[in-house]
């Protein structure tokens, strides 16, 4: 009985980790608006509300990992894609400074937990 109760509880882990938002930011070496955001927003994101919901994924633009399934490769850099369980749900492409990414950002993620029934 102690091992099937072990097997069912290891067999729920798994279900209950994968559903999970993470944002994913595509980047490349030497993109200024990479650097911009990694001085800007880097630091701060892990500390907000937003960035606890959706955690930050970085990803090299020229090796995308395969457990991502995306919509379409990102047309430049950076680019913030949002995802659960590493399927894109939406996307921000490019960074043009704090004041436009934060509003964007919070409300890619509201939506998605809305969606979930998980309101922020």
């Amino acid at each position: 009985m102690t091992r099937l109760l072990a097997l069912l509880f290891l067999l729920a882990l798994p279900a209950a980790a994968e559903d999970k938002l993470a944002l994913v930011m595509v980047e490349r070496e030497g993109c200024a608006y990479c650097a911009r955001w990694d001085a800007e927003i880097a630091p701060i994101w892990p500390k907000t509300e937003v960035g606890q919901a959706a955690p930050l994924r970085r990803v090299a633009f020229d090796a995308l990992p395969g457990d991502l399934s995306l919509e379409g490769k990102p047309p430049f850099t950076p680019t913030f894609i949002l995802v659960r369980n590493g399927v894109e749900l939406d996307r921000l492409e490019g960074y043009s400074g704090e004041h436009f990414f934060w509003p964007l950002v919070e409300r890619m993620v509201a939506d998605a937990q809305r969606s979930d029934g998980n309101d922020p």
